[in-house]
């Protein structure tokens, strides 16, 4: 063999080892991203990703606007047990013309992005490697939803899920269910058919509530909402029941044996192979459909705060910290949809989340980690202007409205601009000060939009950065500290 082709083989052969030998002292952070109903999850992470491999612009993303960051790119993904993140495709169907809303991912799926930056620290760029891993991790916020089930009986949660159902809000939806468990013989034997009809009528409930709503808080277990390969598994086929005393008919204890193997089979695995390996989580919220609801909306978005915060709480004492040492030391919150406000009402709408989260977090005695409230728009779907009205100068937010939505009596078809003026916010002393007593009122109108028309590339050749509004910030908060 030439000489040349050994020199060529052994230096192949040692990039190779050297490139292994630094991903395994690369570091790595695990970003969970979840997000409540309609919070636009996938555009979040298509265009966190996007804004990082092709150079957005990211003022308060210090590695960014500092120069620091050399290049990130994608990686293969690190879990053969995980789906892929559909970045590509994601991107695609923002890209068509005319653009559409990418669809919504129904199960656990992860990307890896590679980072390579000079760090702000001179000893740093001398004893540690300048790369990063961001392994990010996408799940429904339903799965989030379920862990404080690992705390209840299934006493506790039917007394709950029942309390819920006749609830104001959600009793139209739950009619058919609830008249289905009164009239059901408390000292019933087992009977499959018996929960195969409850479950089905329970799930049937949650979904039309849900419809009907996007802003009730979500309520477990959160696979009947998105079943995934368990549908029709005895997994699912349960539902709550009143409960009297400490004993139990037939059904009752098939019911309860079934809410326990939940927990255990699904549960259990989701905490244990994900969620426990986190480091940092973002939960995105739609703040502005909790406000259009009214005070019960905004209780409501409460509620499901304080559950959420209940899921990520550490301590001896809680089961959290009786079966695993949670990694997670950042919690970001984020108002999504901020572009359907004008920038005046930004910081507002930041406040109000930032408000119902520290109301949550002390409900939820949660602690430990870093909890901090953003408004954002991953990606901008409308620019700024104003509108005359009576004679007064309005600040407004222009684009095009998505087909069927209705303003000031017209119904546009999805391919008009208009020029919207959505209101004004309230105070967040008013949101969450006067919500208990129903006094609470808003003077906002949302309208859903369309995507902005991506222009893929600038005139010399680059790539056009994406609009958005504050992503760079809850970058800053989320990793930034890690690009030091």
């Amino acid at each position: 063999m030439p000489l040349s082709s050994v020199t060529q083989a052994t230096g192949a052969a040692l990039r190779e080892a050297s490139g292994y030998l630094a991903d395994l002292v690369t570091p790595t952070v695990r970003l969970g991203v979840t997000g409540l109903a309609r919070s636009g999850k996938t555009v979040f992470i298509a265009a966190l990703v996007r804004n990082l491999t092709l150079g957005g612009r990211l003022p308060f993303f210090s590695v960014a606007s500092e120069q620091r960051l050399v290049r990130a790119y994608l990686e293969p993904q690190p879990d053969d047990s995980v789906p892929r993140f559909a970045y590509e495709e994601h991107l695609a169907a923002l890209s068509r013309d005319p653009p559409q809303w990418p669809e919504s991912t129904r199960r656990i799926s992860q990307l890896r992005v590679t980072m390579e930056y000079a760090s702000a620290s001179a000893m740093r760029r001398a004893l540690l490697p300048n790369r990063l891993h961001l392994d990010i991790v996408d799940y429904p916020g339903e799965w989030l939803i379920d862990l404080p089930l690992m705390a209840q009986s299934y006493a506790a949660w039917s007394a709950e899920a029942l309390a819920l159902a006749s609830a104001p809000r959600r009793s139209a939806p739950a009619a058919a269910f609830l008249s289905f468990v009164r009239a059901l013989d408390r000292g019933a034997p087992q009977d499959e058919q018996v929960a195969i009809r409850g479950a089905r009528l329970f799930t049937d409930y949650l979904l039309a509530a849900r419809a009907a709503d996007p802003t009730l808080s979500i309520t477990g277990p959160g696979r009947f909402l998105l079943p995934g390969d368990l549908e029709g598994s005895p997994l699912l086929t349960f539902f709550p029941l009143p409960l009297d005393g400490e004993k139990r008919s037939g059904l009752a204890q098939m019911l309860e044996r079934r809410f326990e193997s939940y927990k255990t089979h699904v549960v259990r695995p989701f905490f244990r192979d994900h969620f426990s390996r986190l480091d940092r989580q973002i939960v995105l919220v739609d703040v502005l459909s909790a406000l259009n609801s009214g005070p019960e909306g905004i209780a409501d978005l409460e509620a499901t705060l304080t559950a959420v915060l209940g899921a990520f709480r550490p301590g001896r004492a809680s089961w959290l910290g009786q079966l695993f040492s949670p990694r997670i030391d950042r919690i970001a919150f984020a108002a999504t949809k901020a572009d359907h406000l004008h920038s005046a009402n930004h910081d507002r709408l930041e406040a109000i989340l930032g408000a119902l989260t520290a109301r949550a977090e002390a409900r939820a005695a949660s602690a430990g980690a870093d909890i901090k409230a953003f408004a954002i728009a991953a990606l901008r779907a409308t620019k700024e202007g104003e509108v005359m009205r009576d004679g007064q100068r309005l600040p407004c937010i222009i684009g095009t409205p998505l087909a069927g939505e209705k303003i000031g009596g017209e119904t546009f078809d999805g391919r008009r601009s208009a020029a919207v003026f959505p209101g004004d916010l309230p105070s967040p002393d008013v949101v969450t000060g006067e919500v208990a007593g129903g006094t609470f009122k808003h003077d906002v109108h949302v309208v859903r939009f369309a995507p902005p028309r991506i222009i893929t590339e600038t005139p010399s050749g680059l790539a056009a950065p994406w609009p958005h509004v504050r992503l760079d910030r809850a970058l800053e908060f989320l990793i930034g500290d890690h690009l030091a």
